[in-house]
């Protein structure tokens, strides 16, 4: 055996190329040597080429049992989503978003399978289980910036479709919501209302859904030719308490503001309680605006002026694509084109509390 051979052998605990190693020596992904593999046509020729002379060189040769196993069908869909139980089962977000995927899978006779991941360790027993194959594809939701289960999933040859996207560069498929002009909308309903310092409480930063309604809320000012002013911005978490917390931080820092755009109506429900308990009437002294148009919103006191995202279409439409993908290729991995990228609008539903 040459010296070359023995190097590459020597870190191996059975002396059998791996998958990892196809794709390390081939300067390519995992997923894209599994698409390799399984002849998808979903791979660049530079890159078939690649996997072909790394397979070539190292003597790979794939296991026929797992190859057999990821052609088959498991008439199963993983929704996953990296919240607590209390969060999930009590926002009306989630649960509209799990209507609408589970509604679309019964259709098309598929099994849902639904997956709260909130640690590191939690993350490592999924991804073993989906290095099984056991689900056909996998959706995810709540999604932070940092969060690699997606470029995992996809490398893994699974099909992945997320609701919303970590970035505006996002490489996986999604299916989101206007959110940028989302928080446009808001400001500019605000601003035609007569007020001038509207202050906002968004998601957390880390999300691209919290950053695309702060980015429309800042657009939305500028539009209207109100400046901006950094002391009517408070960061929160999605939650009701985060909402109380963060309204409290704007009262303390702008007592004189006359308008509140929440990113979510959960948060804005929260920030009522807070107006009310400083004697703040709604919306004679604050006008007060949310985004989902949940029940939340409905039922509020006063009923709760929101933008409304359509939460469970958007479960159906991302399980479409998803079923799309695993129907053309099971082993697609990340997409690409704006197929795969899809943008659902939103709409301002005006009620008394602005």
């Amino acid at each position: 055996m040459h010296e070359g051979s023995s190097r590459v052998v020597s870190g191996r605990r059975n002396g059998r190329p791996t998958l990892e190693e196809v794709a390390a020596l081939a300067g390519v992904g995992r997923g894209t040597v599994s698409r390799v593999i399984n002849g998808s046509p979903r791979v660049s020729e530079q890159a078939r080429d690649a996997v072909a002379r790394a397979v070539a060189e190292l003597g790979y040769v794939p296991n026929q049992a797992a190859r057999a196993l990821a052609g088959s069908r498991t008439g199963a869909v993983a929704l996953v989503i990296p919240e607590t139980e209390a969060r999930v089962f009590s926002e009306p977000y989630f649960l509209d978003l799990i209507r609408g995927v589970s509604a679309e899978l019964a259709e098309a006779d598929k099994q849902l399978l639904l997956t709260l991941v909130r640690t590191e360790a939690e993350r490592q027993r999924f991804e073993h289980y989906l290095a099984a194959q056991r689900v056909d594809g996998v959706l995810l939701a709540s999604v932070h910036g940092d969060d690699p289960l997606p470029d995992r999933i996809a490398e893994l040859g699974l099909p992945v479709v997320m609701n919303g996207r970590r970035s505006e560069a996002e490489p996986v498929a999604y299916v989101d919501s206007d959110n940028i002009g989302a928080g446009r909308a808001a400001v500019a309903h605000l601003a035609g209302r007569g007020r001038s310092r509207i202050a906002t409480i968004s998601g957390p930063l880390d999300m691209y859904v919290a950053r695309a309604r702060l980015g429309g809320y800042r657009a939305g000012l500028a539009e209207a030719g109100i400046a901006p002013d950094e002391s009517l911005v408070a960061t929160a978490d999605f939650t009701e308490e985060g909402g109380r917390r963060a309204m409290h931080e704007l009262l303390e820092r702008a007592p004189g503001l006359d308008a509140v755009f929440a990113a979510s109506d959960v948060m804005a429900a929260g920030a009522r309680g807070v107006l009310r308990e400083a004697g703040r009437r709604i919306p004679e002294d604050v006008a007060l605006v949310g985004v989902d148009d949940s029940a939340v919103a409905r039922l509020m006191d006063p009923p709760l002026t929101s933008v409304r995202q359509p939460i469970e279409e958007m479960g159906r439409t991302m399980t479409r694509l998803l079923l799309q993908k695993v129907a053309e290729d099971p082993g697609a991995g990340p997409a690409a084109g704006e197929e795969q990228r899809r943008v659902l609008p939103t709409e301002l539903i005006v009620r008394d509390s602005s």
